[in-house]
């Protein structure tokens, strides 16, 4: 029988520690460990905007797919919209099973404001533009998340989730 590949699933708003955390989280569980990044697949390798029906969503599934077929480990991350990105979801659940680990990033506007103006790409964008893609509690229906709230220091979540996954 095959070992069970899992897929880890981060998200939330702009500036709520996604990234940050999937970096971290990669490094701790080694080589074998992939990490989509949808921010990297939407903005850089297809140049496209986010929205209904964006190109991105297909994109992201096959590299999950490709993942599950070489790697232990399969990380998505990114404010990954929960209608936008329903198709996505509904094939993961279906590809992954029981094997997905999905934890929503649950932090107030001001604090991903102040995060974000320590991100080496904080000139690119600003409050107007985050207050403008800002949804709250943009939680799934069909993959059931833990939240993550802003008192959690990033040792604490990074040590959560990888006992979540190693269990």
């Amino acid at each position: 029988m095959d070992k069970a590949i899992k897929l880890i699933i981060l998200r939330g708003n702009s500036g709520s520690g996604k990234t940050t955390t999937a970096k971290v989280l990669q490094r701790k569980f080694g080589h074998g460990t992939m990490l989509i990044s949808q921010d990297v697949v939407r903005r850089e390798m297809l140049f496209v905007k986010d929205g209904p029906n964006t190109e991105a969503g297909e994109l992201l599934g096959e590299l999950a797919l490709y993942g599950k077929k070489h790697c232990n480990i399969v990380i998505l991350e990114g404010i990954l919209n929960s209608k936008w990105y329903e198709r996505l979801f509904k094939d993961l659940l279906n590809e992954f099973n029981d094997q997905i680990f999905a934890y929503y990033f649950d932090i107030p506007f001001e604090e991903t404001l102040n995060r974000h103006k320590q991100k080496p790409n904080a000139h690119e964008f600003g409050e107007k533009e985050m207050k403008s893609w800002w949804k709250e509690r943009d939680l799934l229906c069909i993959i059931p998340e833990i939240c993550i709230n802003k008192e959690l220091t990033l040792d604490e979540v990074v040590d959560m989730i990888y006992k979540d996954v190693r269990r």
